[in-house]
């Protein structure tokens, strides 16, 4: 059971309005063989959902009509969504840049040793969970044994060749903090990550990115039971850059949900806040199928609440990790 959140503001945030769309973001399914505390959209491995077979057709279809050139898998674990390789492979056959965001240990699960093979023969760039260098810090986040079980999945990411200088396979670590405060710089802690664990492990990456959690989902309600959701939403408000509107990743990105329907971003579509589209009527909400009657959503209205203090706090954030240093 989780605690009731309080209710987001509509109005505190400054109005935001999309730009060119240059990203889909696709929950594939909620499906996690993780249950990371962080976690914003609750997924674990008793859940469910999935997208389904008509919304990745549509989902094909999109990607062969639309000008977008990344196609962004989430989860949940992605990978464990029966179709994965399959979407995978057409959105490069079309000759987009897809992003995996890995959670590492899925690497290692039966059914599922060949997937690193499979990621690097696609040139698929992976973006993976790795929310501290320290054993006793990550599995206090994500369980026991996830730390371990990490490493093994990015030694075997370094010998396909991911994050190796001479390569073209991409691979980026993501951070988040362990608790209610903002992420420390992102280059003085990716020279840090890059250190120890070329020290430690022998194990080397491209680029770190930084996440500030967002006061949601799993993460809202452990601030709500441990009494500080109010004093991390100040800190939020507080740390607030304007420098930073030009850059969220909501202007550029669309998020699509397991049923193929469309939000400003992931976060949003946790809330249930769909994305605006002009010429839907009533109770209608923007799907995949109306995303292949436009050619553009630039100068939509961008669905925002105060959770939005969490992207723009600080150096920013985003899911291309820090906005500004």
């Amino acid at each position: 059971m989780h605690a009731t959140l309080p209710l987001l503001n509509a109005l505190a945030f400054p109005p935001l309005r999309r730009g060119s769309l240059e990203a889909l973001q696709v929950n594939l399914t909620y499906q996690c063989n993780q249950r990371c505390l962080h976690c914003h959209v609750n997924a674990g491995p008793t859940r469910t959902e999935a997208m389904t077979d008509e919304s990745l057709g549509l989902l094909h279809e999109v990607i062969d009509a639309h000008p977008v050139h990344t196609l962004d898998l989430t989860g949940g674990a992605p990978e464990m969504h029966p179709r994965f390789r399959e979407i995978v492979a057409h959105a490069r056959r079309e000759g987009l840049r897809v992003i995996d965001r890995c959670n590492l240990t899925i690497l290692s699960e039966p059914g599922y040793e060949d997937l690193a093979n499979f990621l690097a023969e696609q040139g698929v760039e992976v973006t993976a969970s790795l929310p501290c260098y320290s054993r006793e810090n990550v599995d206090r986040q994500r369980g026991d044994g996830v730390f371990e079980a990490s490493i093994v999945g990015l030694r075997k990411l370094n010998q396909l060749g991911y994050g190796e200088p001479a390569s073209d396979l991409t691979l980026n670590l993501v951070y988040n903090p362990q608790g209610p405060s903002l992420p420390p710089p992102q280059a003085a802690l990716e020279a840090d990550y890059k250190a120890h664990l070329a020290q430690d492990f022998g194990i080397h990456f491209d680029h770190l990115l930084t996440i500030t959690n967002q006061p949601i989902a799993r993460f809202g309600s452990t601030l709500i039971s441990k009494g500080q959701f109010a004093d991390y939403m100040q800190l939020l408000r507080d740390s607030y850059r304007p420098a930073n509107l030009e850059a969220v990743m909501c202007r550029s990105l669309i998020s699509v949900d397991w049923q193929g329907y469309l939000y400003d971003c992931d976060f949003n579509q946790m809330l249930d806040l769909p994305a605006a589209m002009p010429g839907l009527i009533g109770r209608d909400r923007p799907h995949l199928r109306n995303l292949l009657q436009t050619t553009s959503l630039q100068g939509n209205t961008i669905a925002t609440r105060d959770h939005c203090y969490a992207c723009t706090a600080g150096q920013g954030s985003s899911c291309g990790g820090s906005l500004i240093e």
